[in-house]
């Protein structure tokens, strides 16, 4: 494990909703919104309606910078996410996940718990100097980020589509040459 299992998760939900920004759009209706928090089990208030459902879209461009950002950019983004929120840190414990940091208070809106908790996941990425294992897919056609967690900093791609799709190009690239 590079991160706590509650950094990771925070990144990965991050991930997932500034590439749900991708083409196609995969955050547009309550369905959508849905599928993102059966993925991500969040807990606290959340409303599962039209306003909430447009301040996940909003908040993905700050999420794709904040993300993407050099080691003192990101810093100065982390800072910036979390100056405008008034704090109320607390060890949490719910369901199937231990101990762990809630930075907000749990009434606070989805979009902005969000915020604040991939801002409190990228202080581990600054402090641990991990900033590389966040990058654009490898894909020259994507845009989408891939979050590289293994061991061997091996991930390169955004989902086994580009994977894959890479993959059989180089392939049929070899093919063509031999």
């Amino acid at each position: 494990m590079i991160f706590t299992d509650d950094t990771e998760e925070a990144l990965r939900a991050a991930v997932w909703l500034v590439n749900s920004a991708e083409d196609p759009d995969t955050l547009t209706s309550p369905s959508d919104e849905a599928a993102f928090l059966r993925a991500f089990d969040y807990t606290g208030r959340i409303d599962r309606d039209v306003a909430e459902l447009a301040g996940l879209r909003r908040i993905r461009p700050q999420l794709r910078t904040m993300l993407l950002a050099p080691r003192d950019a990101m810093a100065a983004a982390v800072n910036d996410a979390l100056a405008g929120v008034t704090l109320a840190p607390r060890l949490a414990r719910h369901g199937t996940v231990d101990w762990h940091l809630h930075a907000v208070a749990d009434d606070h809106p989805l979009p902005e718990r969000i915020l604040v908790e991939t801002a409190m996941a990228l202080i581990d990425v600054i402090r641990a100097e991990e900033g590389s294992r966040i990058t654009v897919c490898a894909d020259d056609s994507c845009e989408a980020i891939a979050l590289d967690l293994s061991r061997n900093r091996s991930k390169r791609y955004c989902s086994t589509v580009c994977a894959n799709r890479n993959a059989v190009a180089a392939y049929r690239a070899r093919r063509a040459e031999g």
